[in-house]
């Protein structure tokens, strides 16, 4: 009996993979792009080093006091109340050596006399200005109020080493070892654009006269700013139209140039969905749909920049939908990024607390909810938790983390990964 005219079935479709499996194979792909440059130390927040930092001396350079009053020898005040002030050193200069039952009026940072062992505050002192004496209405101990040589950081020590991402607080550091300029590995070229006929961009369409289901592309924004944050260069090449040839033409153009595509949507498995055959047709596609939610439509591959080349370009899609798109970048994207640039400190840790909400269905899938810590230190869950809701991203200050087949009661301890850390 023929079944020629019989339908053929579907193929099945892959697995999901799981998120840490698609990370690791993420970051095994992402080997450090090689190449550096020397910027001035005030430009190089969130930039990596390139080499290690080691101090040519010590910080502080010399014994100096933590506040402002009068340097002294403790032995001195066995027997007496009262010093003769005999110097006055602020900071900036030195004293000479400290007399036998004598102070020196000392101000923060400055260094301390020969013979001094203590630093007194002026709140515990009065100046006996008609006498030129001190009375020192405490009893100090040796070492008290002094910062010593050395006790921040040791000539010859390696203070920022070869990976760090550089952040305020380590460019104040690097300019107190005297650096103006630092060694940075270069920044990761991006090329960005969306795919969808249904995206508009704000202001150039007024709201009241949006076509039914057209959306203004938000995705665009967001991105390029936490693009921007990881110290990348971006080049917006906007909204691709949904066509084959026309994402093809988009892939291979942005291939020539840049280090990383990143899209934002296209890559689900509808009809009008042509990121994956067009990534195909230009190179590979190594990973395609996670087991995590939001975010399951996420794709990774690599796109020759000459057929039959082994020079590629790295391509990342993420999903269309705004909070698919955050949560996957932050993920996902973030730590590709880092790893490029040669960063070695790349995924945020999570902390232990206390859920003061209920999540009573379960999902085969691991799921990231957007919550907020709250005034009891437990934490408040977003209300609607669709991968469509921005705001839900807007009002929280972190996500939990929760397993898949799991249902969270109230104070059941969960895994929350902050905000903060994802968007450092």
């Amino acid at each position: 009996m023929s079944h020629a005219n019989s339908p053929v079935p579907d193929s099945p479709r892959p697995a999901l993979i799981a998120l840490d499996q698609a990370l690791a194979e993420l970051l095994a792909q992402a080997l450090p792009l090689g190449g550096h440059e020397s910027v001035s130390t005030f430009d190089a927040d969130a930039r990596v080093l390139a080499q290690d930092i080691s101090a040519a001396l010590d910080v502080p350079a010399h014994d100096n006091s933590a506040m402002d009053g009068y340097a002294l020898r403790c032995a001195d005040l066995l027997d007496t109340d009262v010093l003769k002030v005999t110097q006055r050193i602020p900071a900036g200069s030195a004293g000479h050596a400290l007399e036998a039952l004598g102070a020196a009026r000392i101000f923060t940072g400055a260094p301390i006399p020969a013979g001094a062992d203590a630093v007194v505050m002026q709140e515990d002192c009065s100046a006996l200005s008609d006498t030129g004496c001190v009375q020192v209405r405490m009893a100090p101990q040796p070492g008290q109020w002094i910062r010593r040589r050395g006790e921040d950081v040791s000539r010859g020590a390696v203070v920022l080493q070869r990976g760090h991402r550089l952040n305020p607080a380590s460019l104040g550091l690097a300019a107190s070892i005297g650096f103006d300029r630092l060694s940075v590995t270069r920044p990761v070229r991006v090329a960005l654009f969306s795919t969808g006929d249904e995206l508009v961009m704000p202001g150039e369409v007024a709201p009241g006269d949006m076509k039914p289901g057209a959306i203004y592309n938000s995705n665009r924004f967001f991105l390029r700013a936490l693009l921007l944050r990881l110290g990348c260069t971006v080049s917006d090449l906007g909204i691709v139209p949904d066509r084959r040839d026309a994402t093809i033409d988009a892939l291979r153009a942005a291939a020539a140039q840049h280090d990383l595509i990143l899209t934002s949507g296209g890559v689900s498995v509808g009809e009008e969905d042509h990121i994956k055959p067009a990534v195909q047709t230009l190179g590979e596609l190594k990973l395609w749909q996670l087991a995590i939610k939001p975010g399951k439509p996420f794709a990774y591959g690599r796109i020759r920049r000459q057929s039959g080349s082994d020079d590629v370009a790295h391509f990342i899609g993420l999903p269309g939908n705004p909070v698919s798109s955050w949560v996957t970048f932050l993920l996902l994207v973030r730590p590709f990024v880092l790893a490029l640039q040669g960063a070695t400190d790349i995924k945020p840790q999570a902390m232990s607390l206390t859920a003061n909400f209920s999540w009573p269905k379960a999902d085969k899938r691991r799921e990231f909810l957007r919550v907020r810590r709250d005034a009891a230190g437990g934490l408040s869950l977003f209300d609607n938790q669709s991968s469509g809701v921005l705001t839900s991203v807007v009002w929280a200050d972190g996500l939990v983390d929760n397993p898949p087949g799991k249902t969270i009661a109230p104070g059941d301890t969960v895994q929350f990964i902050p905000m903060s850390a994802l968007l450092a």
